[in-house]
């Protein structure tokens, strides 16, 4: 199955079922010298974890990383890292209806006509229980950054219609609320709208805000690999997510380029922005400015409400879809969100060593 590999220089597989043994990742070129541990990934894939509050699924599984290759006496080797989890309380019986039909807004028609056969049971390889090896790779990419005092935050920017207000954006509230908002009125109010989805065996949609603070000027690839259009193909890599925008986005299509445009000014004795419309992106490339884009996530499939769909004898039936949905994919979505930026990121930077000519000589210079 081609597609499950993603990345070049710093370079992730991942594999697994949603109802098989276990899902995990396999990552190649990641440096030696990392220090890391199975705590540093476990505190991600701590972040999307099923069955944490009434708006997950209440499917439970403790998600406990191990790691099979990769590290010796707690630092990266500069091996291939292989990592599990394993499945341990999948429920394959909730789905044995779903193999005769397709549920709307599934990957269960595509698959049958792309291979003929698929696997029914929570989705297989569509589920979103294969952002695990994501995460988990995510979790490594991210220490690498850090490293480099370049460092992420994910955020849940509205569920539904309720959008938190910008000028009470408060960071250290994201991991106080089950919806990780910045914003504690907006996480109450997006609360109540969720209760009435869930009331009326309905799902919510939403949006999700990522902010790629202390980036130097640079990374990214001109023309088809720039910084933005790698990091729009890995958020709709993830299955739930449906639109990308970068800096003003769309509404940068309704404004004037006086307004658009961000001046150049001289700060601190280095050369900066006035205003970052671009959203830390110019010509594909970083431009100093933090790094600020958004994702739209498209509401749970998976309703208990009644639908209409159709069956392999092509007939038309009604459904109504049992097993353990979450009824918002928002927030369990934000680290999958965080770690796919990391891994552009880290992959771009890796990428971007042999630019300059300059550069190449001083790290080779010792040998000259």
């Amino acid at each position: 199955m081609p597609g499950s590999t993603y990345g070049n220089r710093f370079k992730i597989t991942t594999w697994g079922e949603s109802h098989g043994k276990a899902v995990g990742v396999v990552i190649d070129g990641c440096p030696a010298g990392l220090p890391l541990c199975e705590e540093d990934i476990q505190k991600f894939l701590d972040r999307r974890k099923p069955g944490q509050n009434k708006y997950a699924t209440p499917r439970r599984e403790d998600d406990q990383a191990e790691i099979l290759s990769g590290i010796f006496q707690g630092q990266t080797t500069g091996t291939p890292i292989s990592l599990l989890v394993w499945n341990k309380t999948a429920r394959s019986q909730d789905y044995s209806k779903i193999a005769s039909y397709y549920r709307p807004g599934h990957a269960d028609y595509t698959f049958d006509e792309k291979y003929g056969f698929r696997d029914y049971r929570g989705g297989g390889r569509t589920s979103g229980r294969e952002t695990i090896g994501r995460v988990a790779a995510g979790a490594i990419a991210s220490k690498l950054l850090e490293q480099l005092g370049i460092r992420l935050c994910a955020y849940t920017k509205s569920i539904g219609n309720v959008s938190v207000d910008e000028k009470h954006m408060d960071f250290d509230e994201i991991s106080k609320n089950p919806l990780y908002m910045p914003d504690h009125d907006a996480a109450v109010r997006a609360q109540v709208l969720l209760d009435g989805a869930m009331a009326r065996k309905d799902s919510v949609g939403g949006i999700i805000e990522c902010q790629i603070t202390g980036l130097f000027p640079g990374i990214g690839e001109p023309v088809f690999d720039k910084l933005d259009a790698c990091l729009a193909r890995a958020m709709l890599s993830i299955g739930a997510v449906k639109g990308f925008e970068i800096g003003e986005g769309f509404r940068a299509a309704g404004m004037f380029g006086s307004e658009n445009n961000d001046g150049f000014i001289v700060k601190n004795g280095e050369i900066a922005k006035r205003t970052n419309h671009s959203g830390g992106v110019l010509g594909g490339l970083s431009d100093g400015a933090p790094v600020i884009f958004r994702v739209a996530v498209k509401p749970t499939p998976s309703i208990a409400a009644s639908q209409t769909t159709v069956n392999k004898n092509m007939e038309e039936i009604p459904i109504e879809i049992t097993g353990r949905h979450d009824p918002v994919i928002v927030p369990r979505a934000v680290v999958v969100v965080e770690a796919m930026a990391a891994l552009t990121v880290a992959d771009l930077l890796l990428e971007n060593m042999s630019a300059r000519l300059d550069r190449i000589l001083d790290f080779y210079s010792r040998n000259l």
